[in-house]
């Protein structure tokens, strides 16, 4: 387990460094402060240093007493977000809050707080989960809470990524599958209704089944995304030669900055990134199914998918096998509520995998025992 752990640090540092290197190359053609950006980063980055550093010595099952005012607060967040004058919107969405100089993002504090509160009520449950209010009522409409502030705001990209982990969460907890498939497709079918009477969203839909005829609109970045990848083929145009970041990828820095790295460090380097995340999944895996107890197996599957899914969300966008969605890379793309929380999850992480070390006895090794059992 300690070479999980030491592995598992060292990529996540690889990660945040080639962001780093990446975020200074992508951003360089937006200001004439060639550097502004990177410096909001590693500030960022040294304060999720010190909170991944703190959450790495936080005894992990200590978030069950305080799952509660997280919660609570977390939901308020995503609230006040919305209020003009409190909240501050941003290219037509209300997803920040501005404290002095800095901007934060309460839906990247919800995504934390979503599921320390599923592991916390599925561990508590696990004797009952098979129960239609336990099991199925309670969770979804905790769900609720968080998912319609994001998707008021609207962020149907978040409400997506955290109802997928809260619904594999509650699988895994062993929630009987009939009753979740139903009760998840009737979400689904809500938060597509509210996508189709969108103006935004189907534009961006109908930009994504034919891009080619949104080209000057909706699908710009798309496109563009596309001929950075065309035109960094497999070994790049080199660190820093990138001329998609010249206006031509807006959001080069954040949402789009995976195809700046196919454009300078080629396919090669795109497939080494992809793979990184691969093993993050598969470490974060192993450290959950260590796990001494059903909080820390479920709290450390949480952080997993919402690390990994997160990543397969962004690979999908930025290569067109999904409509576009505001969703970072993580560890990779400029932002600092997110830099800050994924620091967090990493720590939480690390912890869960030094609790297995000092107990190494657990409730429940198997996270489908239950699965098996019905099968």
């Amino acid at each position: 387990m300690r070479r999980t752990i030491s592995l598992f640090i060292a990529i996540v540092l690889i990660l945040v460094t080639l962001g780093v290197l990446i975020l200074a190359s992508a951003s360089s053609a937006k200001y004439d402060d060639a550097s502004y950006f990177v410096r909001r980063q590693l500030i960022w980055l040294a304060l999720s240093f010190v909170a991944a550093a703190v959450a790495a010595r936080f005894d992990y099952r200590l978030y069950q007493k305080l799952v509660i005012p997280m919660a609570a607060v977390s939901i308020l967040l995503l609230i006040l977000v919305r209020i003009p004058g409190i909240g501050t919107m941003i290219n037509g969405s209300w997803r920040w809050l501005r404290i002095g100089p800095l901007t934060v993002q309460p839906s990247e504090i919800s995504k934390l707080a979503i599921i320390i509160l599923f592991a916390w009520w599925l561990a508590r449950c696990q004797r009952r989960i098979d129960e239609l209010k336990l099991g199925i009522l309670i969770p979804f409409s905790l769900l609720a809470c968080f998912a319609l502030p994001i998707i008021v705001e609207p962020d149907f990209g978040t409400t997506m990524l955290v109802s997928s982990v809260a619904v594999s969460m509650m699988f895994l907890a062993g929630v009987s599958v009939g009753p979740l498939v139903i009760t998840g497709l009737i979400g689904l079918m809500g938060v597509l209704i509210l996508i189709f009477q969108n103006p935004e969203r189907m534009s961006r839909i109908l930009a994504f089944l034919d891009p080619q005829k949104y080209e000057q609109d909706k699908a710009w970045q798309l496109i563009n995304s596309m001929r950075a990848f065309a035109g960094g083929d497999v070994t790049g145009v080199g660190f820093g030669n990138s001329m998609q970041k010249y206006h031509y990828l807006p959001e080069a820095h954040t949402d789009f900055i995976f195809p700046i790295i196919g454009e300078e460090l080629g396919l090669i380097a795109a497939l080494v990134v992809i793979f990184m995340y691969v093993i993050l999944f598969v470490l974060g895996l192993r450290i959950a199914l260590n796990a001494r107890d059903d909080f820390g197996r479920l709290l450390a599957f949480g952080i997993t998918l919402m690390i990994t899914i997160q990543a397969l969300i962004n690979f999908a966008v930025v290569t067109g096998c999904v409509p576009t969605k505001g969703l970072a890379l993580p560890f990779i793309s400029y932002g600092g509520s997110s830099l800050l929380i994924s620091g967090i999850m990493i720590g939480i992480l690390v912890n869960v995998a030094h609790a297995s070390i000092k107990s190494p006895k657990k409730t429940s090794r198997n996270p489908f025992k239950d699965r098996v059992r019905k099968v």
